[in-house]
């Protein structure tokens, strides 16, 4: 880009293509962390999976409702990752309708697998970039997520990003 960088230009186009320009990069590494559970999973288990990991213990409806999906699709989904034991499903003893969905180990391995492939790719990348320039990334970052109104921790705060 010749002439002011788009840090120094008042000019909220150049702006939003420059963030859109790093959006690329990060749903690049976000595609490439989910290809490497694709063996196990399939996308729709990992966000079941990445849900529970985030928030807690879990019914089938919370999990519906969270994913914005039928209750028969979560069900089916849930179903898959309980056999292929990624998660735990328990009744609750005050209320035998309802069911408790929990990681179990290998879920969890696999969300942590999907987490610690994002965090090193990222890190890769800043290495690239001068100590302040990652300093002044990250409180830009946790700026923009803020006005977003993505939580930054919590029940609703919960990775891949996608909408409910």
């Amino acid at each position: 880009m010749s002439g002011d960088s788009v840090a120094s230009v008042n000019d909220p186009d150049r702006q939003a293509d420059a963030v859109m320009r790093a959006a690329r990069v990060l749903v690049g590494v976000i595609a490439r962390s989910v290809a490497e559970v694709e063996d196990i999973v399939s996308l729709p288990q990992l966000r079941v999976l990445v849900l529970v990991a985030s928030r807690g213990t879990l019914n089938l409806g919370q999990v519906a409702d969270a994913l914005g999906v039928h209750p028969s699709n979560a069900t089916r989904t849930v179903e898959r990752l309980v056999v292929a034991g990624l998660l735990e499903r328990t009744e609750d003893p005050a209320d035998r309708r309802y069911l408790a969905l929990e990681l179990s180990k290998g879920g969890h391995d696999v969300v942590e697998r999907v987490m610690a492939y994002r965090r090193e790719s990222i890190l890769a990348v800043m290495e690239n970039m001068s100590p302040t320039s990652r300093r002044a990334l990250a409180r830009t970052l946790e700026s923009f997520a803020e006005a977003a109104g993505e939580p930054s921790e919590g029940e609703d705060a919960y990775v891949l990003g996608l909408p409910t």
